[in-house]
């Protein structure tokens, strides 16, 4: 398994963390959260020598979609996104596209998932797990067998993300944290959406 992260610019001001996952053996790749500068990814995943399976995207906010439509286009990947996400990705008022400077989504995911759903590259397992609070939709991925838990914005380390923005909630968020995400092993990796990376067992202390 190589995990890669590319620290995308975004009209923020805060970088961005695009993951690619990738599967040695079988050539195969995953983009999480193609937020901007796709020849940026591009290059990476030419410098891999892989083949792009799967676009996944935790969540439908325009900091984390900027280079979704020219990827999927130039790679041929599947779009994949929660059910609940789909519905916001058109939705300027939720996704924020249009306070963020960002072009629109004009496209539909090719596979809406569901919590407990079971994505494959090669042979590595990615489970989805339902984290609403950020967004309603909002999801993280989680490897039992490499321990690593891409938490989108529910879960930076040593803080949570933003939950007063339009579908947000913290009582949602402070569920996810404690129920779903804090109960994973604790030597397991957290990989966000922005920021760096972290132990489970750190943010336990945390929410006490």
């Amino acid at each position: 398994m190589i995990l890669k992260t590319v620290k995308i610019e975004t009209m923020i001001g805060n970088l961005t963390n695009c993951y690619i996952l990738v599967d040695e053996e079988a050539k195969e790749a995953m983009v999480i959260d193609p937020a901007g500068e796709c020849d940026k990814i591009l290059e990476m995943l030419n410098i891999l020598n892989v083949k792009l399976k799967y676009i996944y995207l935790t969540h439908c906010h325009a900091d984390h979609l900027g280079a979704l439509e020219e990827l999927r286009e130039k790679t041929k990947a599947k779009f994949l996104i929660h059910r609940l996400e789909n519905e916001n990705l058109r939705n300027t008022e939720i996704n924020l596209t249009t306070n963020l400077g960002v072009k629109n989504i004009e496209i539909d995911a090719d596979a809406r998932v569901d919590e407990g759903d079971s994505l494959h590259v090669g042979d590595i397992e990615l489970k989805v797990i339902l984290t609403p609070g950020h967004t309603n939709g909002s999801t993280s991925l989680y490897s039992e067998k490499y321990k690593l838990l891409f938490s989108g914005d529910t879960l930076f380390k040593g803080t949570y993300g933003r939950y007063d923005l339009p579908t947000g909630s913290k009582k949602d968020i402070m569920n996810s944290i404690r129920n779903k995400l804090l109960i994973l092993p604790e030597d397991t990796l957290i990989y966000p959406g922005h920021g760096m990376s972290g132990l489970i067992s750190e943010e336990r202390e945390i929410y006490k």
